[in-house]
């Protein structure tokens, strides 16, 4: 079939649209000057190197890495029966279960933020981490609902019924017989909660505080003193981390037909 020029030039807009900004970034922080720029004025992986001496992102990094672990494991812990429940059981008000649930990932992050902000700050004085962990978790268990109900409706039920028939409790066939043909499932559904919750801007913005924040919470506050290229080349590095491992396990799961 012939290609059509009108299309194949819609293509070219939209492709540069969407990765043009990461193209500058990346391009950015390989800049010579002192200050950002583009296109840059000569050749450096200075700032590259001044990422990993700066105490403030090494800081910054594992807090990020610990409650993007918490928060995605305990969403996925909690999501999973509640999407299996969604998924094998009829009752009423289904649907209406199903849009509380979805409320996080509805609702504008600004908006629950500041609703976080009130309850665990503001009413409990909750510490600023478990308020993270919690703030977190909430925004991530829909993903987990999602990703894994989504499989589950794709699983033939018989499959499960037989291990019942054969004596097995609905427990253990779900232990024994549906979770390692979710495994792919399982692992979309922590990739895509752990990049939502360790790039997560809008709800951290909230929760952080003296002390304690996150890799984007403190890349804000770097750009609000200095305006070079460290930010760029931070930012190149976890564009190229994402990107690698989210290639790795679609090469090897095919995480792509779970989400």
């Amino acid at each position: 079939m012939k290609k059509s020029p009108l299309l194949y030039t819609a293509f070219i807009i939209v492709f540069t649209f969407l990765l043009g900004p990461f193209l500058v970034i990346l391009i950015a922080s390989f800049s010579g000057d002192a200050s950002m720029a583009f296109p840059p004025k000569g050749f450096s992986v200075q700032w590259f190197q001044k990422v990993l001496d700066v105490r403030m992102f090494r800081d910054a990094f594992w807090t990020s890495l610990q409650l993007a672990v918490a928060s995605t494991l305990t969403a996925l812990v909690l999501g999973t029966p509640v999407a299996y429940a969604l998924v094998r059981f009829k009752f009423r008000g289904q649907n209406v279960v199903e849009i509380l649930f979805s409320l996080p990932a509805i609702v504008p992050e600004l908006v629950l933020g500041f609703g976080l902000l009130q309850y665990f700050a503001l009413r409990m004085n909750m510490p600023i981490f478990p308020g993270l962990y919690f703030g977190h978790t909430a925004i991530l268990f829909p993903y987990a609902v999602r990703v894994v109900s989504t499989s589950l409706r794709n699983f033939d039920p018989a499959i499960e019924e037989a291990a019942i028939s054969l004596g097995a409790s609905r427990l253990k066939s779900f232990l024994l017989v549906v979770m390692p043909n979710l495994r792919a499932a399982f692992l979309a559904a922590f990739i895509l909660a752990f990049i939502t919750s360790f790039n997560n801007v809008s709800v951290s913005l909230f929760l952080t505080g003296p002390g304690v924040a996150t890799l984007p919470i403190q890349m804000l506050a770097y750009m609000e003193m200095y305006f070079d290229p460290t930010i760029a080349a931070l930012s190149s590095i976890i564009i190229v981390i994402t990107f690698a491992i989210v290639q790795t396990a679609e090469r090897a799961f095919g995480i792509s037909q779970h989400i």
